[in-house]
């Protein structure tokens, strides 16, 4: 199998958990926060962060996984596109609030999980 053809497939598998993941979010939840964006950015965030302590350590993972993994469906999973949408929209509906609360905790939580799940694997 290619290495496009990984990328394919963990991107097929992360756009779909992200779909899911951010419908059951949000099917609960109070619309003025993006829940679901939240959370798959968080979620990619760690498990990015926890296949690169994997890579950096003893003989690191194969290419194919960091491939399969990071690049298909840690970057499907994820979505930068959404998040700023989103923080817009709630900046234009006036609720300046939200747009603060969800831009910084999502890039401070983002981090956190990335450095945590490198900590972990490392």
């Amino acid at each position: 199998m290619t290495l496009v053809a990984l990328v394919m497939l963990g991107g097929a598998l992360g756009a779909v958990l992200r779909y899911l993941v951010t419908q059951w979010l949000q099917a609960g939840a109070e619309r003025r926060f993006a829940w679901g964006t939240f959370v798959v950015n968080v979620g990619g965030s760690f498990v990015l962060g926890l296949l690169s302590g994997l890579t950096a350590g003893a003989g690191g993972l194969p290419e194919w996984l960091r491939v399969l993994a990071g690049t298909g469906f840690c970057g499907a999973l994820t979505t930068y596109s959404a998040f700023g949408l989103e923080t817009v929209r709630l900046a234009e509906d006036g609720a300046w609030r939200y747009a603060s609360i969800n831009a910084g905790a999502t890039v401070a939580a983002g981090i956190g999980a990335c450095w945590l799940g490198w900590l972990i694997s490392s």
